[in-house]
Order: C-alpha cells, then sequence, then structure tokens
C-alpha cells in the first residue's frame, strides 16, 4: 500500500445535492477496492486555466489516501470515463 494524492476536478454545473453524490462516488471507488482516505479537502468551485470539455470553472477535489496499485487502477479507469469528472491527477506521494 501506498500513498496516493489525488485531485479531480467535477463539473461546476451540478447543484450542490448531485455534487456531492458524485465526490461520494468517486470516494466509494477508492474504499470499496481497499482504500483508506485519510484526508478530503474540497477547494470549491474556480476557474479554469482553460476550457475543459466546453466548461471554464470547475469544483476541485484533493483526496490522500492509502491504496493499492489496483485501487488507483480502477479508480483512474472510472474517472475517465465518468462525465461529471472534467480531469483528474495521480500522485504517488513522496512522503511514505
Amino acid at each position: 500500500m501506498r500513498k496516493y494524492e489525488i485531485m479531480y476536478i467535477v463539473r461546476d454545473g451540478l447543484d450542490e445535492e448531485t455534487r456531492k453524490a458524485e465526490v461520494a462516488k468517486v470516494h466509494a471507488v477508492l474504499t470499496s477496492n481497499g482504500a483508506t482516505i485519510t484526508n478530503v479537502n474540497e477547494w470549491g468551485s474556480r476557474d479554469l486555466a482553460y476550457e475543459i470539455k466546453e466548461q471554464r470553472k470547475g469544483y476541485y477535489v484533493v483526496v490522500k489516501a492509502t491504496a493499492s496499485a489496483e485501487a488507483v487502477k480502477e479508480f483512474n479507469r472510472l474517472a475517465k470515463i465518468n462525465n461529471a469528472l472534467l480531469r483528474h491527477l495521480i500522485i504517488v506521494n513522496p512522503e511514505q
């Protein structure tokens, strides 16, 4: 198990209830595959540096987790096909 920092951007046009459901769904992908989420930091709505999928704003979320490579691989696969997510980035935390 390694420590990861995962940042993802959710579409900004979603209402609060739908956005919270999407965030919970994304976190469930990690936890259902054996990962432990240690910290969630919601940055909120911010302007994007450039337009992504015809969106100019996005809701940023940063998650710190301890997970296996398989859990991260599954998260990456599902994040690519989730239309509510604009972008995601997975970084192995060097502070292990």
